[in-house]
């Protein structure tokens, strides 16, 4: 079955043909490293992550690339304010590059946390200026790009097609334009491809122009993806809110300069706060160092999968409940599993074939992650009926072992090789389970077989299965 995928640009489910046969070549716009990473991050990232990883498992070879903004993002709706990290850097008496040396730091130490593979290049803004000049220049020659005082911009009026991503209409965008727009502008809608340096401005390169100056946000992309994936590319993605105007703006630039640019267009949606968009100044704005410092970053990582890459999902502490709970009967039944196979069984890939073809019929939709779970969950049902057994079939516990290992862990990436316990809270009730099976024990040695059989029921009734054997009892979770 051929991968579908939906396309942006096209607002359709498009059949996925890579450029180059077995390779698949992928952008994703990367953070702006002027403060920590917040919890939204872990859902664009995630989600590109889990597509890679399953790319690989059929059989693509991969290159993706995922820039560092490390100059050049504006502040304000036109991206006409204050450089971010220039006002960071400002804010703590510190070097620009020394903020976003530190921030890259940290974003990439709570990605490996998540359990994010790296990309194979994570180019920055600063390292490659030459680039982005020499495309402004270009799209100065072609004359759609116009120099004022030192400044470029990029004439929206010479491309009709502009926002055609976001689907708006340049028209009612004008209309709806604040009256204060930088008398500069040609057009209110141009947006700045380089900056005129002001004297004293810690972040500037010599220029054509003024002499000294920076480059703005939408250029870099457009430069630092078709160096290293050619003009013509399979995939570029990242979060909804950079459809406009950041890849609005780049399809500008790179088909104004003759460049294919990206064949497929893909977002992920937005996360809310228990209903709310996330907002330092509705006090909900949470950091992922401190939600994983709070929860298991695998069970962020289990939120994030459990909901369509485009869908909206709201993040609470009941939710995160919710995924460290879920996630946990996939351990539990995983680690049973791999508790009962023999050293030198190996698997035999001849059983349980169906859940292995359901999967990969999700994930071909679209890489939808909540279908591609729910077999994992089925699948879970049948490895406790053969885990009951007395002599299961080693080569059953085999399979079933290495569709968990494959499909949630080097797909998903939400199955360690090593399953560890994280939480105090998984800690206490395991200590909890084995205080209410040592009771249960009491109960039936004394012929209290009505307080045994309470025990068992009331378990039962809150979705924990007890399950006696010749070994003793153990316990697992259960559908509610």
């Amino acid at each position: 079955m051929p991968i579908v995928l939906y396309n942006s640009l096209s607002q359709q489910k498009e059949e996925f043909v890579p450029l180059h046969p077995n390779k698949v070549s992928m952008y994703v716009c990367g953070p702006t490293v002027y403060s920590d990473p917040h919890i939204g991050h872990a859902k664009t990232y995630v989600s590109f992550d889990v597509m890679l990883r399953y790319l690989k498992h059929q059989g693509f070879k991969t290159f993706y690339v995922q820039n560092i903004t490390d100059v050049g993002h504006l502040l304000g709706d036109d991206n006409e304010g204050e450089d971010r990290i220039l006002k960071k850097a400002r804010e703590a008496d510190q070097e620009p590059m020394a903020i976003a040396e530190y921030y890259a730091y940290r974003y990439f130490e709570v990605m490996d946390r998540l359990g994010v593979q790296r990309p194979d290049i994570s180019p920055r803004a600063t390292g490659h200026i030459p680039e982005q000049l020499e495309l402004i220049q270009d799209l100065m020659e072609r004359g759609y790009a116009y120099e004022v005082n030192g400044s470029v911009y990029f004439n929206v009026a010479k491309y009709p097609e502009y926002a055609a991503l976001s689907n708006r209409d340049t028209e009612e965008m004008k209309s709806g334009t604040r009256v204060e727009v930088r008398s500069e502008k040609q057009n209110s809608q141009d947006f700045a491809l380089w900056k005129r340096a002001e004297g004293g401005h810690l972040m500037r390169w010599r220029d054509p122009w003024s002499g000294w100056g920076y480059p703005g946000w939408h250029t870099e992309c457009v430069a630092m993806s078709s160096k290293y994936l050619g003009d013509t590319f399979d995939i570029h993605g990242g979060g909804m809110d950079l459809k406009f105007p950041h890849h609005d703006s780049e399809i500008a630039q790179a088909r104004c300069t003759d460049k294919g640019f990206a064949r497929y267009w893909m977002h992920s949606n937005m996360l809310t706060i228990s209903g709310q968009k996330m907002s330092k100044s509705l006090g909900n704005f949470i950091t992922l160092h401190d939600a994983c410092d709070e929860f298991d970053p695998l069970t962020i990582r289990y939120f994030c999968v459990a909901s369509h890459y485009r869908s909206v999902v709201d993040y609470s502490q009941d939710a995160l409940v919710g995924a460290q709970t879920a996630l946990l009967r996939l351990h539990q039944v995983t680690q049973a599993l791999r508790d009962r196979l023999p050293e030198n069984v190996k698997p035999t890939h001849q059983h349980f074939q169906d859940y292995r073809d359901r999967f990969c019929e999700a994930m071909d939709d679209d890489f939808s992650t909540p279908q591609a779970l729910a077999v994992l969950f089925e699948l879970s049902k049948e490895a406790n009926v053969l885990l009951r057994s007395e002599t299961p079939d080693p080569s059953r516990i085999a399979d079933a072992e290495h569709l968990f290992t494959s499909l949630g862990g080097t797909v998903l990436g939400i199955i360690p090789t090593e399953i560890i316990t994280h939480h105090k809270a998984d800690e206490r009730l395991a200590d909890v389970m084995e205080l209410m099976i040592d009771l249960r024990q009491h109960f039936r040695k004394n012929k209290d077989f009505a307080m045994s059989d309470q025990v068992r029921d009331r378990l039962k009734n809150i979705g924990i299965q007890l399950q006696d054997s010749k070994d003793g009892c153990s316990w697992e979770w259960i559908e509610s």
